[in-house]
């Protein structure tokens, strides 16, 4: 075994450890904030294991659509809740006896299909176009809602920031911007 095998070994086996410890911390923390950054880490831990088994688009994919969708969830959190999600305690569980025999009696199940099931070993063979081939294995003629959606899903985080912002520039100022009148509300840096 070469070096790079053995730091992909070492950084698979790094990575699931925090993945599995990141997402068991999704049900210890005590907020909204916490759970949803250690769901992001959880998330971002199994992209660097599947890159580590070199599926390199599924892992970027993985990645970028975790951080996104956490960040986008932070947004929404701090815009719409009212009040600071990162201080405010909360139960992530519920029935908590039951969910957890049943959450152990899956993870025995499928440790045990791992391990016991005799996984055929096929030969790589990686074709020239393979990007292009998992690309539409995943999106096949989903493509241009994708590329709809994102600048939609964009302008209704900038929107609703807008909507949700208490005043602007315009609400103190008027259309004069540039003559810069006495602010009618006081305070801010400097003042």
């Amino acid at each position: 075994m070469g070096l790079g095998e053995v730091v992909a070994a070492v950084l698979f086996w790094v990575s699931a450890v925090v993945a599995i410890v990141a997402g068991a911390l999704v049900f210890r923390v005590d907020s909204m904030a916490r759970a949803t950054y250690a769901l992001a880490v959880s998330f971002v831990a199994v992209g660097v294991a599947v890159l580590t088994l070199r599926q390199d688009f599924i892992g970027l994919v993985t990645i970028l659509m975790m951080i996104m969708e956490m960040a986008i969830m932070a947004v929404f959190m701090v815009s719409y809740m009212g009040m600071n999600p990162a201080l405010m305690p909360m139960d992530m569980t519920h029935a908590k006896r039951p969910s957890a025999a049943i959450a152990g009696g899956v993870f025995v199940l499928l440790a045990a299909a791992a391990l016991l099931i005799p996984w055929p070993l096929v030969p790589a063979r990686v074709p020239s176009d393979l990007i292009v081939r998992i690309g539409e294995a995943l999106m096949g003629s989903k493509m241009l809602v994708m590329l709809t959606v994102s600048p939609v899903l964009f302008v209704t985080i900038v929107a609703g920031i807008v909507l949700t912002s208490p005043r602007g520039r315009y609400d103190r100022f008027g259309d004069r911007l540039r003559e810069r009148p006495r602010d009618p509300e006081g305070g801010g840096v400097g003042r």
